[in-house]
């Protein structure tokens, strides 16, 4: 398989996973949808990606890292559940997504 046809293959599934998810949540069954969201499919196929074109060590160093991405999720998602209902969609997501760059950025340096 040539790289140009791994990474249109990775483009794909990684944009039907997203449309199913958007899909779902906008018929107002949030909790499918964020398991959906969540469903760790795109994280399996990466393990099985990094582990098919670099082998166990960057696989596992990429676990690793998974990890320290878990405090920023939390507070991603916990100020959009805060901000949304007060100041509407856009301030929420623009907010969020500072929280969670910022929440990174400590870490990177912590």
């Amino acid at each position: 398989m040539s790289e140009v046809t791994k990474y249109a293959l990775y483009f794909v599934l990684g944009g039907l996973l997203v449309s199913v998810s958007s899909y779902v949540g906008a018929m107002g069954r949030g909790f499918l949808a964020a398991f959906a969201s969540t469903f760790p499919a795109i994280t399996g196929a990466t393990f099985i990606l990094i582990h098919l074109n670099g082998g166990p060590g960057p696989t596992l160093s990429y676990a690793k890292h998974l990890l320290w991405f878990v405090p920023p999720w939390i507070a991603y998602v916990g100020f959009m559940i805060v901000v949304l209902p007060r100041f509407g969609f856009w301030p929420a997501m623009i907010g969020s997504m500072a929280v969670y760059m910022a929440f990174v950025a400590l870490i990177r340096v912590l």
